[in-house]
């Protein structure tokens, strides 16, 4: 398998896919992409990242399966691996942990629109605005109650690592850049997952990037 990924520092989905193909044990290899450089364009064009209309990130399996978004990853990936892998053995909660995973990938729009994931950075704190406030709300309700109803002894929403952390990591790494406002419960959770060995692999390379995009570079500003 072949994963196509944007910059470490700043691809929120690419990190979802990344992890996904971590969570799944088989073997990739990662592309990494620079987004927005001056062969960005031309490049997007290219055979590979046709299927998505040059979007990242992107999974070829050989050379006739493909799979963009990473939602489908997720889905691909746990069937190829066996379905064991990413979603909880239990009913209730697998049926949460699909919801959770859902609404991540359709909602929050304010958060991803007024905080993009620059995991080089952490800011000085500003009060987000009431749009980023009521979607970090929701965000605390459900994990809140992923973590009651089935959290058990484990660290992460639903005991072990699985999809519906994959898909909240990036947020994970929002909170922390921009230092917003989060309930008491969360920072062990947010502790959990940056110090996730995964997660401490992806940052090192994020690290390790010399690409630099001024727009994602802009701190937040108070309105």
């Amino acid at each position: 398998m072949k994963l196509f990924i944007g910059n470490k520092a700043y691809s929120s989905w690419s990190l979802r896919g990344w992890l996904a193909c971590k969570l799944s044990g088989l073997p990739f290899e990662e592309v990494v992409v620079p987004l927005y450089d001056e062969a960005w364009e031309k490049r997007r064009e290219g055979d590979e990242f046709a299927p998505s209309s040059g979007k990242v990130p992107i999974l070829w399996d050989g050379e006739d399966i493909v799979v963009w978004d990473s939602l489908a990853i997720v889905e691909y990936l746990n069937e190829k691996s066996g379905g064991d892998m990413f979603w909880p053995a239990d009913t209730a909660a697998r049926a949460m942990a699909r919801s959770m995973a859902a609404e991540m990938h359709s909602s929050f729009a304010a958060l991803r629109r007024e905080h993009s994931m620059n995991i080089r950075q952490i800011y000085a704190p500003v009060p987000p605005s009431e749009a980023v406030a009521q979607d970090i709300g929701r965000i605390m309700q459900i994990w809140a109650e992923a973590r009651a109803r089935h959290g058990g002894q484990g660290e992460f929403l639903f005991g072990e690592f699985g999809a519906a952390d994959v898909m909240f990591a990036p947020v994970v790494t929002r909170f922390i850049t921009y230092q917003l406002p989060v309930a008491r419960f969360a920072e062990a959770y947010m502790r959990a997952v940056i110090n996730h060995p995964w997660m401490q692999e992806w940052i090192g390379g994020a690290q390790a990037e010399e690409w630099v995009i001024d727009k994602f570079e802009a701190p937040p500003q108070p309105e």
